[in-house]
């Protein structure tokens, strides 16, 4: 765990400003017939073009696996991780998580601070939106509305004083109410110094004297991110070998901000 400064957090937000505005211009892309090619083209040059560095890209995943794409594009059963490449294309009815992540400024370009646990000197943010890809059943609207609900219950646990187990508790107890499973093999992070920080963030509750669970304080960078399936909470491997799938095969949606703890409300980096 790393606790930021008020000058990083500064540089965060204004990161996060961007990267929530490359997001959304992305997201009005998505409509039947577009591929995640197209999609993954776009961000990555919008992402160059603001003056930072895709987190994802060629980003190491164990061994001599590195991720291929800027954008994770995991659609329908597809938890995360879905690569953006090669190329698939959207169908009407099917439902996309875009999940991305930016180390901004890159090279270090910045008047006030520069990174110095990043080779590049910026700091990084990530956030993840799941939306509808045309017209789409009313099953996969609620659970796209009800993991929108569960991170909002996150973030509002996400205050000093509360833990690490609280965060997991609220958004848990959402899903819960509604019989979905909540994903428990994979969790959010702490976010900023590099694209993936302890501590872990849980999505359901690890219980109050669990070691890794731990107050929350001020300065504190982490991205809560509730992955929330129709079916069971069980997970399985892609075939292309990145993404995790419902190991029942049914729908699954992620939502993601990165935010900074603060002594009140929790200041949601990823915000336009």
């Amino acid at each position: 765990m790393t606790i930021k400064s008020k000058e990083e957090i500064a540089v965060l937000r204004e990161g996060g400003k961007i990267l929530a505005n490359i997001l959304e211009e992305t997201l009005k892309m998505v409509k039947p017939g577009i591929t995640t090619l197209e999609l993954e083209e776009f961000a990555n040059s919008k992402i160059l073009k603001a003056g930072g560095r895709p987190a994802f890209k060629h980003h190491p995943m164990g061994g001599d696996l590195y991720f291929p794409s800027a954008l994770c594009t995991s659609i329908n059963e597809e938890i995360v991780h879905g690569p953006a490449v090669p190329a698939r294309e959207l169908k009407n009815g099917d439902i996309i998580s875009l999940d991305v992540g930016m180390e901004w400024p890159f090279q270090g370009q910045h008047e006030r601070i520069v990174n110095p646990h990043s080779l590049g000197g910026g700091y990084y943010t990530d956030m993840s939106k799941t939306i509808a890809v045309g017209k789409i059943s009313k099953e996969a609207k609620k659970l796209i509305a009800v993991t929108k609900d569960c991170l909002s219950a996150g973030i509002n646990a996400a205050k000093v004083g509360n833990t690490i187990n609280d965060i997991g508790k609220a958004v848990e107890t959402v899903a819960k109410k509604y019989g979905y499973g909540v994903v428990k093999d994979l969790v959010g992070h702490g976010v900023g110094h590099e694209v993936h920080e302890k501590p872990d963030i849980f999505n359901y509750s690890i219980g109050d004297s669990h070691p890794l669970n731990f107050k929350l304080e001020k300065g504190m960078v982490i991205a809560i991110e509730p992955m929330i399936t129709l079916g069971t909470y069980k997970i399985k491997e892609g075939q292309d070998g990145f993404s995790y799938i419902t190991k029942d095969s049914k729908l699954s949606a992620h939502f993601e901000h990165s935010l900074a703890i603060t002594d009140s409300d929790p200041l949601i980096i990823t915000n336009l």
